[in-house]
């Protein structure tokens, strides 16, 4: 749907739901444990990953600048990047 007014990059950010946890400054996940949050993904809903990510960071192991870099090379290897403002 995207294709005619677009392009759309499928970037997964894999992150383990305990490091989720460590940066909820808000206390999401301790409310989706006791209960209080439903359908709360990764603690009472499942979380799907894409099988069809353009580009794949993972958060726990990879620095902000390691996937901006990622994300910057995709865009850049396949020409999205000039289209980018």
């Amino acid at each position: 749907m995207i294709r005619g007014v677009g392009t759309f990059v499928l970037v997964y950010v894999s992150t383990p739901v305990e490091v989720c946890e460590a940066r909820d400054t808000k206390g999401l996940y301790a409310k989706a444990r006791a209960g209080a949050i439903r359908d709360f993904t990764g603690i009472s809903d499942p979380y799907e990953i894409p099988a069809d990510a353009d580009v794949s960071i993972h958060a726990a192991v990879q620095s902000r600048e390691e996937g901006v870099h990622a994300i910057l090379s995709y865009l850049a290897r396949t020409g999205t990047l000039a289209t980018v403002v």
